[in-house]
């Protein structure tokens, strides 16, 4: 009933859809300016119900008044429309955690490790070291901190974690007190049709890695990883598996102080003469070595967002492997903090599960990606259905079925009960798959894989 320039106000949500066929309005701003994920998210489902391109307000008009024009007016994204209400949490311990330290994240310039360091940056760590074997993205990840944190002590090194004189260089020279172990072949069908790649990059990289922690004096080692370990069908899942039983292996040694039953991995002749030498003595490590686990996130380099809105872009199909698929989905700043915060209230030898929230439909998702681009499923862009791809779930698990979920005082994080393995029986396993995979003997790499991880049921 109020006028705005002699323009009435017509009402609330409840009228949006009568609105739109009285005036025949052809597009809505969304300009509330606080607005909460789900507020907005039932706000965009309201709309979505009318043929209106729909656009919103920029999130930094909602820090400071601006001068808004339709130029400066955004896209809702999918974001907006899976988003839930932002995680909030006290970062107090995590800021404790890292403030003074030096924090080394491998597989800095990736989707999660890029976050990890624009995280890890904010809390003012004495040095914050990017390792990545990928030059360009390590390049944009620098030039963004160098920009926004003119006195971080940055450094950016360009190497791989399968590589144990480099991995061992990085910890003697910059000697980091945390290491965020991001670095990870990390798409399916690629590893299925290469495992030795995957054995070499995901399992011996992080074995590598990891030891070099324990050597070097590190002194929490925090691996990322993934909910397709839990009972995994593909090989990168088995991997990852293998990663996280690397992690519990090394924390189980470090407190039995028997950090000299720990092999030195070595993959190149000429190195075999320091093997002994190289043997870190027992009773000296004292790092924590802990695993968080988590699903998908939006945006991220191996997330299904980004190839469907290449299909969209491109005119169609949008390719789905099955109707039914559901997977879990999480934004990466969220993903990110929890990694932090579970890392900070690590005690050792924990496998840290993440809730990842309600599933979500991937047939429902490339709808609603189809219908945020103006267009319209089924009619202007094609949903074909192309299978399952090798090694893919419908549904995702959480947790493995032997284990047992423990609350910790941040619901939003949990410990998984881990399983119990024979330490050297594993390490055979683990030297066994090394050869294999230098071997490049994939078949073979594939069936050792199964005897290493006894929930493989790829």
């Amino acid at each position: 009933g109020r006028y705005i320039d002699g323009v009435e106000v017509i009402g609330g949500r409840d009228k949006i859809l009568y609105a739109v066929e009285k005036y025949e309005i052809k597009e809505i701003y969304i300009a509330i300016a606080n607005i909460t994920p789900s507020n907005k998210r039932n706000l965009i489902n309201i709309c979505k119900e009318t043929d209106c391109r729909i656009k919103q307000l920029p999130n930094m008009y909602a820090e400071k008044a601006g001068i808004i024009s339709a130029g400066n007016l955004q896209n809702i994204t999918i974001e907006d429309v899976l988003g839930r209400d932002p995680i909030s949490l006290h970062q107090e311990d995590v800021a404790a955690q890292i403030k003074g330290k030096v924090v080394l994240v491998t597989g800095g310039g990736g989707s999660i490790g890029s976050e990890l360091c624009r995280q890890i940056a904010k809390y003012e760590p004495k040095q914050l070291i990017i390792f990545d074997v990928y030059e360009n993205n390590a390049y944009d990840i620098q030039l963004e901190l160098k920009r926004r944190y003119p006195n971080l002590d940055l450094v950016t090194l360009i190497g791989s974690v399968r590589d144990a004189r480099r991995i061992n260089s990085v910890f003697e020279t910059y000697r980091p007190n945390i290491c965020y172990h991001a670095a990870a072949h990390k798409h399916v069908p690629l590893m299925e049709d290469s495992p030795c790649e995957a054995i070499k990059n995901n399992a011996v990289g992080t074995y590598k890695t990891a030891y070099a922690a324990m050597k070097y004096g590190c002194d929490r080692f925090v691996l990322i990883s993934t909910d397709k370990a839990v009972n995994p069908t593909n090989v990168m899942g088995a991997t990852k598996r293998i990663c996280e039983m690397i992690i519990q292996t090394f924390d189980n040694m470090v407190r039995s102080n028997q950090e000299d039953k720990l092999p030195v991995l070595i993959t190149h002749q000429l190195d075999i003469d320091l093997e002994d030498g190289e043997k870190v003595p027992a009773g000296s490590g004292h790092t924590e070595y802990v695993a968080v686990r988590f699903g998908n996130v939006l945006g991220s380099n191996g997330s299904v967002v980004p190839l469907f809105k290449k299909q969209i872009a491109e005119g169609g199909p949008v390719t789905l492997t099955h109707r039914d698929i559901i997977r879990y989905f999480m934004t990466i700043p969220e993903a990110v903090s929890l990694v932090l915060k579970a890392g900070a209230n690590a005690s050792g030898g924990e496998i840290f599960v993440l809730d990842m929230g309600e599933p979500v439909k991937i047939l429902d998702l490339a709808r609603n990606m189809i219908e945020l681009a103006g267009l319209r499923p089924d009619i202007d862009i094609e949903i074909k259905e192309i299978g399952l791809r090798p090694g893919e779930k419908l549904y995702e698990e959480k947790l493995m079925s032997e284990e047992g979920l423990k609350e910790t005082e941040n619901h939003l994080i949990h410990v998984a009960e881990p399983i119990k393995f024979d330490s050297n029986e594993f390490l055979g396993h683990l030297r066994n798959l090394m050869d294999l995979a230098y071997r490049n003997a994939g078949e073979d790499v594939v069936q050792e894989i199964r005897q290493t991880v006894t929930t493989f049921r790829g």
